[in-house]
């Protein structure tokens, strides 16, 4: 049985506000290396600003709070850059910068995270690229990837610094039901070897594709309405 203390995100009755209205309370909460967690709630429920706490874009209002190893009531904002290295951040738009290929997405960040070494990079662009399955396209420009393979890139861009937690909003929010499934399996796969994972979304029939445990965010509150379910074994 983990304890407390293993880890990677713990909050304990913390407090999460926005423009000083109270967003989710009393709110406890512990991921462990290698979980899947779905975070769900209607819109405005809090789910989005419970992420961007976590990777301390929104402050912690009271509490106490650890994010891979860092104090979110202690973090400096020179720290929060340290921080988001050992996080993975995914959204549903992407966000890729689309006047530059797919290597130079993943080359702009390394080098915004300190990475040097030419070679280094560009041995570590083609492994992530190879995760997600979209080893040959990195010479390809944004817009002539589709939206699965878009989001495949900013899920290869999340894993560069090899993130201990990767946060996922929305990951599925734009894609047609067969490729959000391969997003799916490839971020199960991504828990199964060792990372915790937690993805907010509203996509029910992914829940019921992929069970996990569930956290769902109503009337200020975070609850746990579904628990872990035994990994199952997909091939990818």
């Amino acid at each position: 049985m983990p304890i407390a203390g293993d880890a990677t995100l713990e909050l304990i009755k913390a407090r999460i506000t926005q423009q000083e209205h109270i967003v989710l309370d009393e709110v406890d909460l512990f991921i462990f290396p290698g979980e899947f967690v779905y975070l769900i709630g209607k819109t405005g429920s809090g789910k989005s600003s419970l992420l961007k706490t976590l990777y301390a874009d929104i402050p912690l209002d009271s509490g106490d709070g650890k994010v891979c190893g860092f104090d979110l009531q202690e973090i400096k904002k020179n720290q929060i850059p340290f921080l988001r290295r050992k996080l993975g951040i995914v959204f549903q738009d992407f966000e890729l910068l689309t006047d530059r290929s797919v290597n130079e997405n993943l080359l702009f960040v390394l080098k915004a995270t300190g990475w040097t070494n030419k070679q280094e990079m560009s041995t570590r662009m083609q492994e992530v690229l190879e995760k997600v399955g979209i080893g040959s396209k990195g010479y390809k420009m944004p817009h002539e990837l589709s939206g699965g393979e878009q989001q495949r890139v900013a899920i290869a861009r999340a894993l560069l610094n090899d993130p201990i937690l990767l946060l996922a909003d929305e990951p599925t929010g734009n894609l047609d039901p067969e490729t959000s499934e391969g997003i799916m399996r490839l971020l199960t796969d991504i828990s199964r070897n060792g990372k915790a994972v937690m993805m907010a979304t509203h996509d029910q029939m992914m829940i019921d594709r992929f069970p996990g445990r569930t956290l769902q965010c109503e009337n200020g509150r975070l609850n746990e309405i579904r628990q872990a379910q035994p990994n199952i074994t997909f091939n990818i």
